[in-house]
């Protein structure tokens, strides 16, 4: 039950910081939802850097991991979102945004993970 409070409370810290950052970011007008894909590779950074660290220094507990990584980062990113936005994009017949922000969703949130637990050796 414990492990459950950790998750939720993190998910919703996660969260929150999301929708703020979609409220400042995501304009319809400007074509690329901004704030959610700032929110993925940040949180695609942010994990990376947790369980980096977690990895190589068995310093953080199961139940910060469940906190920072599946609670936080878990709610600060967002599959769905970015599902719906592409949906939108398909729906509205702009392929080239769809594109763009598909691959660059998929490639720099893989490559921002990979950046976090790299220079988690560094330090």
């Amino acid at each position: 039950m414990k492990q459950l409070l950790f998750v939720f409370i993190g998910g919703g810290f996660g969260s929150v910081l999301r929708f703020l950052i979609g409220k400042w970011l995501n304009n319809t007008e400007n074509g690329i939802p901004y704030g959610t894909f700032i929110a993925n590779i940040l949180g695609s950074l942010l994990i990376g850097l947790i369980l980096g660290y977690a990895a190589k220094n068995d310093a953080i507990s199961q139940n910060q991991t469940l906190l920072l990584a599946t609670g936080f980062c878990g709610g600060f990113t967002t599959f769905s979102t970015f599902a719906y936005e592409n949906h939108v994009f398909l729906k509205s017949g702009d392929f080239t945004s769809f594109a763009i922000y598909s691959i660059a969703s998929f490639v720099i949130g893989f490559l921002a993970v990979f950046a976090g637990m790299y220079l988690i050796k560094f330090m």
